[in-house]
Parts: structure tokens; C-alpha cells; sequence
């Protein structure tokens, strides 16, 4: 039993902004119905302000076209699929984070391609073709949906210090289309929010010092760092799965306050923000681990801890209507989403959610460990305990409050209460379940919701949690009004023979 007195004087530093972005597949998936169900659900229980996605210039989208007239090559722009795409992402109260990428066919200087869907990932042949489609783009937007449009962040490309998303990942290459599309966004409205280099991973520290000192030498100021982050050793590939081992997440952490310590490195650029444009467990599609309580556990950690050196961080990806490895196989296939086909959320959905209702209880948190954080408002609490090792834990706090009774409530997401994958499992794992299984397993996608009545003495009151392994629980400890109707006697009801 871990015993932990809270003080209500503290006051520790915790962004919480869990809700500012999500991550999607490809942007032309927001063509298909269940893509839109997924987003409905999540904006419904979760609400993100933003969403970020490959694909915005892809040929799906269908945005650039040349054609020769006259013996003269032009360019002419569709906006049809844009349109209908960012109408839906509005009407569901969310905004696109304007990931600038992949390159139309038509415009690329090669062939080289990634994922199932053939996102080109060369440079332009043209930049200034680039920059006016950019530029164009741009313009469309704020005729349709107004000014606001300034106000929606932009991040030029996708992890160009991989290959396979920046052909040859030619540094030099993607400074030059950093400046030329920093440039142009800037000369035409200066409001713009403009980040980069997206980085994942590989040589990240060589990447963001260069891309600094490119920044400085020319004279740009970027609006924010972006980069990426997932904390799992390569994986093992079975069949259509990969098998990834955690990572230490006290090394995952040191990674990010390494890129922290590179900016602030700058005079320049000292307290630039940092966006986490994309951050998860497993980097793979078919990354199991996704599916698991664990994932929620781990997770709940990285939240605790994510926004003490990142202003924004962006969960990839909200549903698992994805397919850079091509269509899923199966109903839990290791898909990056929160929600699963016929949305059924994940416990990783719980987790997410429960960071929601921490914002929304208040932001002043009185307590945080590597177990649990704590926020509170006057005298009630709200707080979320996790617990990612292979033993289950039990927790006591005491919390200074006024005396009188405090109704406690729970909700808990375990291998046991909140286990939608096992349901599966135990049912036959359907790759493709009916109507009626898909009801089934998401009836074992809730929280066990809990309660119990404090009595509170010397202005104190003691809570004891019982967290299982890989579980996350969320609680809330307020001010209990008792308003029985005449004659209603609940020890009597329960106790009545």
C-alpha cells in the first residue's frame, strides 16, 4: 500500500492540452462513412480542436492539374474533394492542421512513392508552381470559411529525415522547400502559423540543430518546432503483425527535452512552442499493441508528462480507417486508432478521455507522480491513476477538504472490466464480426463505473484505489448533498428481506 497526502497549497505545472490535435489517415479516407462515424464518436465523447493528416495534395484529393493548351502547359486547381472533406471535419467541430504534402504527380520531379496508396514523395520540379498551388490553396480557404482559416496551424511536409516520405531525405533538398513555402505563406498573410521539419526519429538531433542554424543564416523565424515521437523498439513482423517491446519511458522523455534544450539553445529561437505532430506507441499500422490495456497504461504516463515541454501533442490517429499498409485484415489488427471499426473504442479512447474530463474539472493541479496526477477546484478533486507493470497496485490519499460527506466516484478501464480484444479473442477473434458480435464486443468497451460515500473528520478525507495491472482509473471526490424523498430509507431498501 502506497500512502500519499495531498496538499491543496500545491500548485504544479501541468499542460494538459490533450484536446488541441488528433491524427488521421490520409486525408481522402474522409470521403467514407465509417471514417466519419469514427470522428463523430470521438468528437462527441473527446472533442479535438484540431486534425492533422497525410495527403492533403495526393492525386485522391485531386487538388493540382496541368494541362496543355496552345501548345502551353497550365495549371488548373479542383477544390471538389478539399470541400467536402473539410465541410464534414467543420460540422463535426474540428479544424485541419494543414500538413503540406504529399506531391501531385503531375508536379513531382520523380516517381518514388509510399504506402499502399502511392503518396509521391519527391520534391517539385517546380517551386514556384509548388508555392502558387500552396498559396491558391490557402486563398480557396479563407474565401470559403473566412478568416478563421489564419488561425488553422501549418506544418510543411512529413518526416523528410526518412527516405521513404523524402526521397533520398535530402537535407538541403527540404530546406529549400521550407524557405520557399515559409516565404510565400508569410508574404501573402503573415498570420499564418508556420512549422517544420517534422521529424521522426532518425537523427533527430543532427536535424533539428541544421535545420536552426539554416533557420538563423536566413533570416526565418518558424513558428513552432514540430517532430514526432513513438517509444518502441523495432518490431517483430509475424504474418500481418508487428510485436514491439516498450520503450523506457524516462529515456522517451529525455528525448524530448533534448530537442527542448536544442532550440533553447538559440538565442534566437529560446521558447519557441514545440508540436508533437504525431505521437503514439508503435509506429506500424498493424502494431498490436495499440489494441491492448497496456497501451492505455503507458500512455497515461506519457500525458502526465508530455505537455511539460511540448506546447501540443497530436494522438495518431483518432480510427483505424487507415491503410498506408493497405486495407486492415481484421477488426483489431493493430490499427493506430482509439476507435475501431463500428466504433468501438479502445481503452486507449478512456484514457484520452479521461485526460478530457481532467481539463474540464479544473487546471490546477495539487499533485502529479509517475503513478498519477491530481487536479482540484475549490474543495473537490478529480484525478487519473494508472498502472503499467504486471502487479496490481493499491494507492491510499488523503485530501484536505471541509468535513461532511464526499461521494467518490470511479471509472476504471482494465483487462478485466474494459477489454474489448479479449471479448473478441474469447468469441473466435471474427475478422470481419457481424452486427450483432460487433454489439457484443463493444458492450465490453466501457469503464466500470464505481462509488462510495466519504465521511470527512478533521477536514480530511482518505481514499483508497485498487489499480490492476495495465489498468487506468479516473475518479472524481466532491461534496455529497443528500435529498431523500419522504419515507425513502436506502440502508432500509438494501437491507430489506
Amino acid at each position: 500500500m502506497t500512502r500519499i497526502k495531498v496538499d491543496s497549497s500545491n500548485r504544479i505545472s501541468f499542460n494538459n492540452n490533450v484536446d488541441y490535435c488528433v491524427g488521421t489517415g490520409r486525408l481522402g479516407l474522409a470521403l467514407t462513412k465509417e471514417y466519419l462515424k469514427e470522428l463523430e464518436y470521438v468528437q462527441k465523447l473527446i472533442g479535438f480542436s484540431f486534425i492533422r493528416g497525410h495527403g492533403l495534395f495526393s492525386d485522391d484529393v485531386s487538388i493540382y492539374h496541368e494541362y496543355e493548351e496552345d501548345g502551353v502547359t497550365k495549371v488548373e486547381y479542383n477544390y471538389t474533394y478539399i470541400d467536402r472533406i473539410f465541410d464534414s471535419f467543420l460540422k463535426l467541430g474540428i479544424r485541419p492542421y494543414l500538413e503540406l504534402g504529399f506531391m501531385p504527380e503531375q508536379l513531382a520531379s520523380g516517381t518514388q512513392t509510399i504506402f499502399y496508396w502511392k503518396g509521391n514523395t519527391t520534391p517539385p520540379k517546380d517551386y514556384k508552381k509548388w508555392t502558387d498551388m500552396v498559396i491558391a490553396l490557402l486563398e480557396h480557404l479563407k474565401g470559403r470559411y473566412g478568416d478563421e482559416v489564419s488561425s488553422w496551424p501549418i506544418e510543411v511536409w512529413n518526416e523528410p529525415n526518412l527516405p521513404g516520405f523524402w526521397y533520398k531525405a535530402d537535407m538541403e533538398e527540404y530546406f529549400k522547400l521550407f524557405k520557399e513555402t515559409f516565404l510565400a505563406i508569410k508574404n501573402y498573410d503573415s498570420r499564418f502559423k508556420v512549422g517544420g521539419p517534422a521529424i521522426c526519429g532518425v537523427k533527430d538531433k543532427e536535424w533539428i540543430e541544421a535545420f536552426l542554424e539554416f533557420c538563423k543564416k536566413e533570416g526565418l523565424h518558424p513558428d513552432n518546432i514540430t517532430r514526432h515521437h513513438y517509444t518502441v523498439e523495432m518490431p517483430e513482423r509475424i504474418g500481418h503483425y508487428d510485436y514491439s517491446k516498450l520503450e523506457d519511458s524516462e529515456m522517451r522523455f529525455a528525448n524530448l527535452q533534448s530537442t527542448r534544450d536544442i532550440v533553447d539553445s538559440f538565442d534566437e529561437f529560446k521558447g519557441m512552442p514545440i508540436h508533437l505532430t504525431e505521437f503514439s506507441t508503435s509506429y506500424t499500422p498493424r502494431g498490436v499493441i495499440h489494441d491492448t490495456n497496456l497501451n492505455a497504461a503507458y500512455l497515461a504516463r506519457q500525458l502526465s508528462r508530455l505537455g511539460d515541454v511540448n506546447e501540443a501533442y497530436s494522438y495518431w490517429t483518432f480510427g483505424d480507417v487507415f491503410e498506408e499498409q493497405g486495407v486492415p485484415n481484421s477488426l483489431f489488427h493493430g490499427g493506430f486508432g482509439m476507435v475501431a471499426a463500428g466504433n468501438i473504442p479502445k481503452p486507449t479512447f478512456w484514457t484520452f478521455y479521461f485526460y478530457k474530463q481532467l481539463k474540464l474539472f479544473g487546471d490546477t493541479c495539487v499533485y502529479r507522480d509517475d503513478n498519477s496526477v491530481i487536479v482540484k477546484r475549490a474543495d473537490e478533486y478529480a484525478g487519473i491513476i494508472w498502472n503499467m507493470d504486471e502487479e496490481d497496485i493499491s494507492r491510499e490519499y488523503e485530501f484536505e477538504v471541509f468535513d461532511g460527506q464526499y461521494k467518490l466516484v470511479t471509472k476504471t478501464v482494465d483487462e478485466d472490466c474494459c477489454n474489448p480484444l479479449k471479448l473478441w479473442h474469447d468469441i473466435g477473434e471474427p475478422a470481419y464480426p457481424t452486427a450483432e458480435e460487433t454489439q457484443l464486443i463493444k458492450s465490453a468497451a466501457n469503464p466500470l463505473v464505481g462509488s462510495d460515500v466519504l465521511e470527512a473528520t478533521s477536514s480530511k478525507a482518505t481514499a483508497k484505489f485498487d489499480v490492476k495491472k495495465h489498468g487506468v482509473m479516473y475518479f472524481t471526490l466532491s461534496k455529497r448533498t443528500a435529498t431523500p424523498d419522504r419515507g425513502y430509507d436506502y440502508e432500509k431498501v438494501v437491507s430489506f428481506h
